[in-house]
Formats: C-alpha cells, sequence, structure tokens
C-alpha cells in the first residue's frame, strides 16, 4: 500500500493484483457479450472459460465438476442453500452472515470454544435423519481464521446420507484446497479474497449436481445463472486463481508476521486473549481482544494512524453487536465486544506489522494509563 497506509483487512477484501488488473484492462476494451456467436462473442467466451479452467485447478476440481460464476460468494452461498433441493439444511454458528441468512429454517451446528465445529452435535443432529440434508461448514472461518475440520464434517454426512457445502472463501489461496480429497458436494470461491476484483465469485459443483437457479431470464451459466457474464471481472478472477496456486507456499511466510504480532502484543498487554489459538488456523489472520479496550476505541485511534483493522466480518463490522462467531464460541459480550481482527495478504511487509504493534502499544499504553 502506500506509505501513509497500512491495509491489514485483507480478509475483507485485499489488493487487485497487478496481473489480474491487466487482463481486465484487455477484456474491458472487448466489446463482445459471451453469449454471442460472432468473433467478439467468442473472444469473451474464450476468456471465461480459461478463467474457469483457472479456477477449477486452484481447488483441484475433477471432469465431473460444474463450475458457475456469480457476482460473489453471497451469491453463490444462496444459490446452493436455496438451490440445492434440500428440505433440511444445517449450518455452523460460526458461518458467514451470506449462510446463516440464506434460509429462515437453518438448524444451527454448535461449535466448541476454540471455533471449531462440534462435530458430536452434529451427528447427534442427523440420527434418525430422513429428510434430504444439506450440512454447511466453512473451511476457514473469516473472522478468527480457525480451519474446520471439514473432512470429518463430511465423514459423518456420507454416514448420514447428507450433501456437504463448503464456504472456502477464506482458505482459497491461503492453504491447499482439494474438493476432491475434500469430497464436499459444494463449494463456493470469491474473487476478491485472492487478488481478483470485487464483484466475482464461483460456486463449485463437485459432482455435476445442478442447482436451480436463483436469477432467471436467459440461460447463462449451464441455465443455473442467468445474465450476461462479467467478462472482465471473472478474467480478472481466473488469473487471480492461477497466481494463488502458483504463490501457495510463498503465502505461509505470513504466519511469521501473525505470530510476531500475537507475540508482542502479549509482550505489551500479558492478559490479552487470541481467539481459536489453540486450533488450527490459517497463516494470515488473528483475531484478539484485551477486556475494557473496546474494538471501536482501537478502530478509531488505528485508523486516524493511517492503520486498517476490522472488527470481524466486513459484512458486521461497523456495527456495535458483538460477533455473532465469538458468542457461538461462548465468549462474553464484554470481551467479544473488544475483538478485533488482523488479516494480512499478498503485499503485507515486515513494516505493516512493526507499524500495527507500535501503534496498538501506544493505544494500550494510554488506556492503562488513564486507569491507573
Amino acid at each position: 500500500m502506500t506509505q501513509s497506509l497500512t491495509y491489514l483487512d485483507h480478509n475483507a477484501t485485499t489488493p487487485l493484483k497487478p496481473a489480474a488488473m491487466e487482463a481486465m484492462k484487455a477484456l474491458l476494451l472487448l466489446p463482445g457479450n459471451a453469449s454471442a456467436t460472432h468473433k467478439a462473442g467468442r473472444a469473451a467466451r474464450a476468456a471465461i472459460e480459461r478463467a474457469r479452467a483457472q479456477v477449477a485447478a486452484l481447488v483441484n476440481a475433477g471432469p465431473q465438476a460444474v463450475i458457475v460464476f456469480t457476482s460473489g460468494a453471497t451469491e453463490a452461498n444462496n444459490l446452493v442453500l436455496k438451490g440445492a433441493g434440500c428440505e433440511r439444511v444445517l449450518a455452523s454458528a460460526a458461518e458467514h452472515a451470506s449462510v446463516l441468512q440464506a434460509r429462515e429454517d437453518i438448524g444451527m451446528i454448535p461449535v466448541l470454544p476454540d471455533g471449531l465445529v462440534d462435530l458430536a452435535a452434529l451427528d447427534r443432529m442427523l440420527a434418525g435423519n430422513t429428510a434430504q440434508t444439506l450440512i454447511s461448514v466453512m473451511l476457514v472461518n473469516n473472522e478468527t481464521g480457525v480451519i474446520q475440520p471439514v473432512g470429518k464434517v463430511m465423514e459423518i454426512a456420507k454416514k448420514r446420507g447428507a450433501l456437504v457445502h463448503c464456504d472456502a472463501v477464506q482458505a482459497a489461496g491461503r492453504m491447499p484446497v482439494d474438493i476432491q480429497a475434500l469430497g464436499v458436494d459444494y463449494m463456493t470461491l470469491s474473487s476478491h479474497k485472492i487478488g481478483g476484483p470485487q464483484g466475482a465469485g464461483a460456486l463449485v459443483m463437485a459432482n455435476c449436481v445442478a442447482v436451480a437457479p436463483e436469477i432467471s431470464g436467459g440461460g447463462q451459466e449451464k441455465n443455473m445463472r442467468a445474465g450476461t457474464e462479467n467478462v472482465s471481472a471473472i478474467a480478472g478472477f481466473g488469473v487471480a486463481a492461477e497466481l494463488a496456486a502458483e504463490d501457495m507456499e510463498a503465502y505461509q511466510r505470513l504466519a511469521s508476521l501473525r505470530d510476531r504480532v500475537e507475540a508482542e502484543l502479549k509482550k505489551a498487554a500479558p492478559a490479552l486473549h487470541v481467539f481459536g489459538e489453540n486450533a488450527p488456523r490459517v497463516v494470515n489472520t488473528t483475531m484478539f481482544a484485551h477486556e475494557g479496550l473496546t474494538a471501536d476505541t482501537q478502530m478509531i485511534a488505528l485508523d486516524l494512524a493511517g492503520v486498517c483493522v476490522s472488527n470481524g466480518s466486513a459484512c458486521g463490522s461497523g456495527t456495535v453487536r458483538a460477533s455473532h462467531v465469538l458468542k457461538a464460541m461462548g465468549v462474553a459480550d464484554d470481551l467479544a465486544s473488544c475483538a478485533l481482527r488482523v488479516s494480512f495478504g499478498w503485499n503485507s511487509t515486515d513494516a505493516d506489522a512493526d507499524m500495527f504493534i507500535q501503534k496498538w502499544t501506544e493505544i494500550y499504553k494510554r488506556r492503562q494509563k488513564r486507569a491507573s
């Protein structure tokens, strides 16, 4: 980022990668509609299909998989939860709002204090189940970075005859994601979390199990998502997916930045609580709180210092409500209201981590001085 801005909110959106931007520029100058049969239309169609292959490679989608491009992961989540034709839907209580609010009849699977889904509770909820059921469990939590045991969820689902949807938005590009190895039926992805543009996402159907469209009026995306495709955004998504796959190993360096932030903050404030600290976590994310130091106070002070962080999901931050993820983990409201999320990304540097540590420590010391 610029010298005046330290951007540490990559889980909300990550900056556009230059190569993705270049791909988009080239397509923005192309007048073709991908449904047209003339030369310009065929060029647009070729760009979309190239992106489809790039996205498929990122998650190792097999030859039986179908990828439907959408306006983003929110639409993709709604498409599968509403369109899969399942009478019963169960979702972990720590899912993104675009899952939890997609239907009014979703059954909540509890999570444990470390943020991991309660597998025993899920098994009990499915005991004697006769309805066609869809289970929705994300691979990586967008607030805490906790990696969910989706493979074990899949084992329970198979035993009980249920389908599984996995929101892999915060996992793709940050850890290996293999839809075939996981065995899930549906997976959702987002472009702007991996260095692509906002406004593009995808639903991956591993076993070619079609969903009923939410948007009708055209035959685009194999009759599952009507509307002229956003060719340039999809092309940018594809390039970002290819780059994410290539840069996976290099991305793991972010663990050192996250760990240094946690260690330095704990040194300054020993009572700091790191959520999900003892669970497997993705390398770029930390969510923590210090009782008495509210999220609003921290965010305002950090923003004035040119440091961009959040108090949770970008879809829910800016409110005074405690995070539903932390509530599901059993965190008391007083502590949850103090939670801050720091998320690094592909262009994060040591200097970014140093700046955050410095500014947060100053905020904490000022608070301690006032309290004494």
